[in-house]
């Protein structure tokens, strides 16, 4: 029978259970976990399997789950990060996360202050091939973990995440300058389930894909500052549905792809995206050309059925687009070979119908007709996507 030692001491998994003023830690000498939610702190590292109930917790600093753990959340559960110190969620290659929520009962991670950027996110790294610069099929993750990411098993397995809701996220970590998205994919594999989930107001990408073959479903980014929806390294993800995002306030391009400059990449495929931008939003950078809908770079390529796009403006001297290409590599390699695919497309109160921009001087410049009509995306409504009283489906209605 395992048995389960309390001691004072530190160890590697620590749960500061307070209790008549007094804090209990617990020895990782168990094989399973199962926290009652009564003014929990969570922090360290999990090493081994661990379930959080419905219920109120902290997360304080950097937590990692690795050593073959599974990190168990289940309905209802609520994490406060603790901001006086830098903190965020991070599932590394040997760890698992199975955050499930429901439509009434999200899991979610939010702040007091409800200050953009004020943890760094949740971050998982996965075991899937990606396309690096120069083709390499490892390299060295940007968000101050310093953890090498890239892998051979495309069905790689991370977890489930469903109805999970992160708030205010974008943070610096690490080194102080690598800035986290609210939702970062490293290398993660087809064999993950992401779906129902929401960025809400992070400080830089909604969401990111390094390279892996993950899907994402019913997806909301919701006032992040820099793109709602960001990847590199040749991600390829082949069955993602209903991606919805809402542009307010400060936001960049409401799309932005690109695969590494690796002409020889796989186009992931998405159907029924909405992006909406909404009035007197603005770029973080004054006089920035990162206002169009969807950035195409580096060889990006993507595969893309029922777009519906609104409220891309112009901004003083720069132009905004449906579709900007950035390079004329990309025009060569990907958009001349079919690599690149946006149709059908409804593109409303927004400038330059018609046409796709670019960067340069174009061999041969692309248009496009509405003559589809493209509705915008259907999500459930309920508690997943309420923050604060506010709906964030207002604008799908």
């Amino acid at each position: 029978m395992k048995k389960t030692f309390l001691t004072l001491s530190a160890f590697t998994l620590v749960l500061g259970l307070t209790l008549n003023s007094c804090t209990i830690e617990v020895n990782d000498g168990f094989e399973t976990v199962n926290v009652q939610p009564s003014n929990t702190e969570l922090k360290g590292e999990i090493k081994n399997d661990i379930t959080f109930k419905k219920g109120n917790y902290t997360l304080k600093g950097i937590v990692k789950v690795t050593g073959g753990a599974t990190l168990t959340i289940e309905p209802g559960a609520t994490f406060t990060i603790d901001t006086s110190t830098t903190s965020g969620l991070v599932i590394l290659q040997d760890g698992k996360i199975n955050a499930v929520g429901s439509v009434s009962e999200p899991i979610v991670f939010t702040t007091s202050t409800k200050t953009p950027g004020d943890w760094g996110g949740i971050t998982i790294y996965g075991s899937a091939p990606i396309k690096a610069v120069n083709g390499n099929t490892s390299a060295l993750s940007e968000d101050g973990n310093n953890v090498y990411y890239g892998g051979n098993d495309a069905n790689s397995n991370s977890g489930t995440m469903k109805f999970v809701r992160v708030e205010y996220a974008g943070k610096k970590i690490g080194d102080g300058t690598s800035e986290t998205n609210s939702m970062t994919f490293y290398a993660v594999g087809a064999g993950t389930t992401l779906e129902n989930l929401v960025s809400y107001k992070g400080t830089d990408d909604g969401y990111e894909f390094f390279g892996g073959t993950v899907s994402a479903k019913n997806i909301i980014s919701y006032g992040n500052y820099d793109d709602s929806f960001d990847w590199q390294d040749a991600w390829s993800g082949q069955n993602n549905t209903n991606w919805f995002a809402f542009q307010t306030g400060t936001g960049n391009f409401g799309m932005e792809i690109e695969a590494s400059s690796n002409a020889d990449n796989v186009a992931p495929k998405i159907s029924n995206i909405t992006l909406i931008r909404n009035a007197n939003t603005n770029p973080e950078a004054a006089n920035s050309p990162e206002i169009s809908a969807i950035q195409f770079k580096k060889q990006g390529t993507g595969i893309f059925s029922n777009v519906y796009i609104s409220g891309y403006k112009n901004i003083g001297t720069q132009k905004s687009y449906a579709v900007l290409i950035q390079d004329a590599a990309t025009e060569t390699s990907q958009v001349n070979t079919g690599k690149i695919v946006v149709n059908p497309l409804t593109y409303l109160n927004s400038d330059q119908p018609g046409v796709w921009g670019y960067a340069y001087n174009p061999n041969g410049a692309k248009t496009f007709s509405n003559t589809t009509t493209v509705t915008k995306v259907s999500l459930p409504a309920g508690a997943w996507a309420t923050v604060d009283g506010v709906n964030l489906l207002t604008a799908l209605q």
